[in-house]
């Protein structure tokens, strides 16, 4: 199977039903995305397909075929995303293990054009924290939106 992973091509020749992480993390090096559950419910798995947030844990590679998968390594360069930018100005990590997978599914949701109401990116993002960071996160989301303008 081939895929585009951060920019580059990528061809694995493993089962089609191998999870999309166990690529990322065994095959590529990129230690950036984390397992969590291993059943798609806490998202510290979370990287984006052709833009979408995905659980990779469950996602299998099957589904990514010629397609775009972008990574907590590959989303800016020197953490210059303003999804990024906000987490650091708003000191969210605690322990860090969910924050790529947070990172990402946020990033993804503030790629929307238009930009969703910011009540709406509370919703979506269901990605679990297991140190309660929740309030900075929030923070960081309300900064995204000083910063890049609130659509509700």
């Amino acid at each position: 199977m081939k895929f585009i992973l951060n920019g580059k091509s990528v061809t694995f020749d493993g089962e089609p039903d191998t999870p999309l992480l166990w690529v990322i993390r065994e095959h590529q090096h990129l230690t950036g995305t984390k397992f969590g559950c291993g059943i798609g419910a806490c998202g510290a798995c979370t990287v984006h397909v052709d833009g979408e947030a995905v659980r990779s844990c469950s996602y299998p590679l099957a589904l990514v075929q010629g397609r775009q998968v972008t990574t907590i390594e590959g989303l800016s360069e020197e953490r210059s995303h303003p999804v990024q930018q906000a987490w650091i100005q708003e000191e969210v990590p605690q322990c860090g293990y969910c924050q790529s997978g947070m990172i990402m599914a946020v990033s993804a949701v503030m790629a929307r054009k238009p930009l969703p109401p910011e009540s709406q990116v509370y919703r979506e993002i269901t990605n679990l924290c297991r140190c309660a960071t929740y309030y900075r996160i929030r923070k960081a989301i309300h900064r995204l939106y000083q910063t890049q303008g609130d659509a509700s």
